[in-house]
């Protein structure tokens, strides 16, 4: 039997945070993961949008911006807008910085196949800046700090291997939603904050185009989904249209494999994330 339960409101009230104590937390994480295994610095891409300017924005206030490279990975048809919306972060937090055309690595591959769908080129993209993230993390003896949002990390609209890829997710529990009211408490420049989210791999896409939904519209069901543990059919009784919460509910089983480590066959007693499982932070 479904249980019926009140129509969701416009704004649901349970993904408003606290906006301070998430901020000592993710400050307080950002720097315990990165000091204790031994390093004193962060790296990460700095793209002019919301997720990794709260990122930067996060790691200036833990490890201190003298200790922050924020780098931008531009490709031949990355907007100016981006790399500007990028600059205001770096001259607010005054983090160190570097900006590396991606265009030569990511066309090496794309040129060699005339027919390559959008999909395929903006992968190739992404693992190029990740390539480039990683190289500057040896030069600068720091982590990678990932900026994928809880969203994204659940929809799988993110590349594996490629924006996917970090030593420290600080907002990877934190709704779009949420990404949008700890940015606008911790100072985000508004700009950056109410522009339409975008990946920004060719002119007039966006993220909720390529979705099909909007981030708002999303979160909420995610919310009661995933945090709340509700059925689908508890979400449709709750005013959600059922094409919809199936929909949704698709793409997080179908992207499960991009938010696990590979699975191992077991031969042994003791298997790598069978058996032999330890924390993180295991031995330090």
């Amino acid at each position: 039997m479904v249980n019926i339960i009140e129509p969701v409101k416009q704004e649901f009230p349970n993904l408003h945070i606290d906006t301070r104590l998430a901020r000592d937390i993710l400050v307080g994480f950002v720097k315990s993961e990165i000091e204790r295994v031994g390093f004193k610095h962060a790296v990460l891409g700095l793209s002019g949008g919301i997720d990794s300017a709260l990122s930067c924005f996060l790691a200036a206030e833990a490890m201190g911006p003298e200790n922050v490279l924020a780098v931008r990975l531009p490709y031949r048809l990355s907007s100016q807008e981006s790399y500007d919306h990028a600059q205001l972060v770096i001259d607010q937090l005054g983090v160190q910085t570097r900006t590396i055309d991606i265009s030569p690595i990511a066309d090496g591959l794309i040129n060699q196949i005339p027919d390559m769908n959008r999909m395929r080129q903006a992968n190739i993209m992404s693992r190029s800046r990740m390539i480039c993230l990683y190289d500057q993390s040896a030069e600068f003896d720091a982590l990678v700090v990932g900026t994928c949002n809880k969203t994204e990390i659940l929809l799988g609209y993110s590349t594996l291997y490629g924006d996917s890829a970090c030593a420290i997710n600080p907002i990877g529990d934190l709704y779009k939603t949420q990404v949008r009211e700890l940015s606008r408490a911790m100072g985000v420049p508004d700009i950056i904050i109410d522009k339409a989210p975008t990946a920004d791999l060719w002119a007039g896409q966006t993220d909720e185009g390529e979705l099909g939904f909007t981030y708002a519209e999303v979160d909420r069901l995610l919310f009661l989904l995933i945090d709340e543990r509700y059925r689908p059919e508890e979400c449709i009784a709750a005013g959600f249209d059922a094409d919809f919460v199936h929909q949704v509910i698709a793409r997080v089983q179908r992207n499960h494999f991009k938010r696990i480590l590979p699975p191992i066959a077991k031969i042994s007693h003791r298997t790598i994330g069978y058996d032999y499982l330890y924390l993180r932070d295991w031995g330090t």
